[in-house]
């Protein structure tokens, strides 16, 4: 009985849902509705990505030695978003946001200020790509917007867990934005040169890729590992690749060969640095050819990678800054890392491995060595980089932990080059030339990639 009256004096749902009570909840439910984040639409499906990569960098360049946290710049930290939307069986449309985030970012430390910067703040944003897409399932997917160009990352190639922290045919990317130190006197030089500058003058080195603004993109669908992409950056240059990742013969095989041809009037100068100085005059004989192949035996874990550059600045002669010199128009680098990665333990694959890297060519760069600065050979007037060779021996150790989505890494690099310079009489480099002896740098980075 006391059961039957229990339950006949139990409100219904009804008046549950009517109750004062429950109006208040519903109301603070409509408020939180309000500050959630949502899709704009509910057609488009959206992805967000991303990765944290942090570090402490020490370095020694033969004077003076130091430690700093940083941002690994051969994958910077960044969060992405894409969105897709079907149209129907055989097309869709989307668009992709990436932005990278710089908190002492490796490629830009140096030696004179507080925690390694000069100018610029600890923590910043840029903005990697944003297009929009349409992808057709047997035609390919063209691009409109800002992002890489075909050739990104073509020298690179790279089917191991190094990628994501060590880009062996890019070591500008952590640690080279140190300046370089005379051999002679021990001093620093005050003309802003580094070791980023005497491999490349622009902003991208060799090893990197290039990004424009009103680019226009195509990719092919992949057939047989085979994926071919080209674009156009509008009065800039445009480009041509074709990479093949496949696991054959009892390999895994990534491989990339990739062509860049600057626009005429284009002022890009970090293909060709002479580019800088044309101011219109034809740019078109500026190009560079790059590729590279990586190797991984399934079975043992043995891999090799290959990476080159060749990179013609056929300006040098039309320009007057450079006309009638015996500067070598070439910049040419090798580049190579091979170990061993495997699961040696339950955690994840294990590498451990060794690189090479070398550079030579000309550098008629924009960044002279001033008057009075340590690396000048006679202390008078102003001499230009005018041939430089760097070279770079390293390894380091991986450890994966798959649970995580995690990479613990520790690298190390042992940076030498040397330097001739030419001393310029008014604005042409008539004068003779001198080398510059310059210190090594010595650079140990130890950190994490977390992916998400």
């Amino acid at each position: 009985m006391l059961a039957i009256v229990l339950f006949a004096g139990a409100p219904s749902d009804a008046q549950v849902l009517d109750a004062p009570c429950c109006a208040d909840l519903e109301k603070r439910i409509a408020e939180l509705e309000e500050t959630t984040a949502r899709k704009g639409n509910r057609r488009l499906k959206v992805m967000v990505t991303g990765l944290v990569n942090n570090a402490v960098m020490s370095w020694d360049d033969g004077a003076e030695r130091n430690s700093y946290v940083v941002t690994n710049d051969n994958q910077r930290s960044r969060f992405s978003f894409v969105g897709t939307a079907a149209i129907n069986a055989t097309w869709e449309a989307g668009y992709a946001l990436d932005v990278g985030i710089r908190t002492a970012n490796s490629k830009l430390v140096n030696q004179v200020a507080d925690g390694g910067f000069t100018g610029r703040p600890p923590t910043g944003f840029d903005l990697r790509s944003s297009v929009w897409f349409l992808r057709n399932k047997n035609f390919g997917t063209g691009f409109i917007g800002t992002t890489f160009a075909a050739t990104d990352r073509i020298a690179n190639s790279n089917v191991t867990q190094t990628a994501l922290f060590d880009a062996y045919a890019a070591p500008e990317n952590a640690g080279f934005g140190m300046f370089l130190r005379s051999a002679e006197n021990g001093r620093l030089t005050r003309s802003l040169l580094n070791w980023r500058r005497i491999i490349g003058a622009g902003g991208d080195q060799p090893g990197e890729s290039q990004r424009g603004f009103s680019l226009v993109k195509y990719v092919s669908p992949t057939w047989n590992g085979f994926t071919f992409a080209a674009d156009w950056v509008v009065t800039d240059f445009w480009d041509v690749a074709l990479r093949y990742r496949k696991e054959i013969f009892g390999f895994d095989i990534g491989a990339g060969i990739g062509f860049l041809q600057l626009q005429p009037g284009s002022r890009t100068r970090s293909v060709c640095p002479a580019a800088f100085f044309t101011a219109g005059e034809d740019t078109t004989q500026c190009r560079q050819l790059r590729g590279s192949v990586s190797a991984k035996h399934l079975e043992t874990g043995l891999f090799a990678n290959f990476g080159a550059n060749v990179t013609s600045d056929g300006l040098v002669d039309d320009t007057t800054r450079f006309k009638n010199t015996d500067v070598d128009q070439n910049e040419v680098f090798y580049s190579g890392q091979f170990g061993i990665e495997r699961q040696f333990n339950h955690l994840g694959k294990t590498t451990i491995y060794a690189d090479y890297y070398t550079f030579s060519g000309g550098a008629p760069t924009v960044l002279a060595v001033g008057e009075g600065d340590p690396l000048n050979p006679t202390g008078l007037g102003t001499w230009a980089v005018w041939n430089s060779n760097v070279e770079v021996l390293g390894g380091g150790i991986a450890q994966g932990i798959d649970s995580a989505d995690m990479i613990l890494y520790l690298t190390y690099k042992h940076v030498s080059g040397d330097l001739t310079l030419r001393q310029f009489q008014g604005s042409e480099a008539t004068g003779a030339l001198a080398d510059a002896p310059i210190d090594d740098l010595q650079l140990l980075m130890s950190g994490a990639v977390i992916k998400f």
